[in-house]
C-alpha cells in the first residue's frame, strides 16, 4: 500500500486498515489522494469517504476520518 505524505492522515490510513476498512489509492478526482470504504460490502454498509492529498488543514482532515471510522456501526463486525 501506498504511504500518503501526511503523517497525521497516514496513521489514520493504518488504523482504518486495521479494522479491514478497505483503502483504495487514486481518487476520482485530482485532489483526492485515495478512498476509504467501510468493511460491510454491502448496501447497508457506509458509503466511502474520500482522503484528500493535500489538505488544507491535515490534522484536521485526519481527525474527521477517525471520527469518520469510529461513528461506523460495521467495525469488528464478525
Amino acid at each position: 500500500m501506498a504511504i500518503h505524505p501526511n503523517k497525521e492522515i497516514q496513521a489514520v490510513i493504518a488504523y482504518a486498515e486495521s479494522l479491514d476498512w478497505i483503502i483504495m489509492k487514486g481518487g476520482s478526482s485530482s485532489h483526492a489522494w485515495g478512498k476509504m470504504r467501510c468493511p460491510e460490502g454491502t448496501r447497508e454498509g457506509c458509503p466511502q469517504r474520500s482522503i484528500w492529498s493535500t489538505p488544507r488543514n491535515p490534522e484536521q482532515h485526519a481527525r474527521q476520518l477517525k471520527r469518520f471510522i469510529d461513528k461506523c456501526t460495521h467495525n469488528g463486525d464478525d
